[in-house]
């Protein structure tokens, strides 16, 4: 004799069992993401911030080997090769390689500096790329 089994018995899901999981799913990911989203945006401030440390103490080598700092013209470049007829004092390269900040734009230097007019400035121009700025948009510097 053949044992029929009742469809309830089969083991199987049923569509409203799927559609209670699903929603509870998007209501975890719509309160948990957002917060991931803060994390990002911190960690690029941090590297920014970790950045311009790294290449304020390559630019204080440059200064004390060639007893100067970089002009803006020459900008972070001479930290990689030497400035044009300065061969022999320069020392570098004092970083392994000039990159750009956590957002893609180029690091900003300019000598003497605004906020250090007896030195120089370094800063990020952060997310939007543009001086100035609030929030995530606002200018990370040695300042």
């Amino acid at each position: 004799m053949k044992t029929r089994l009742s469809p309830r018995s089969t083991g199987a899901f049923t569509l409203v069992e799927i559609m209670v999981v699903v929603i509870i799913l998007g209501i975890l990911a719509a309160t948990i993401i957002p917060q991931f989203m803060g994390a990002t945006t911190d960690a690029k401030v941090g590297a920014a911030k970790a950045h311009i440390a790294e290449l304020e103490a390559a630019i204080d080598r440059f200064n004390i080997n060639m007893d100067r700092h970089p002009t803006s013209e020459e900008g972070l470049k001479v930290l990689v090769e030497p400035p044009p007829g300065e061969d022999k004092k320069w020392r570098g390269p004092y970083i392994k390689m000039l990159r750009d900040d956590p957002w893609g734009h180029p690091y900003q230097y300019k000598s003497p500096g605004v906020h250090h007019a007896t030195s120089f400035d370094l800063w990020s121009r952060g997310a939007d790329g543009a001086d100035g700025g609030e929030g995530d948009n606002a200018d990370i510097g040695n300042w």
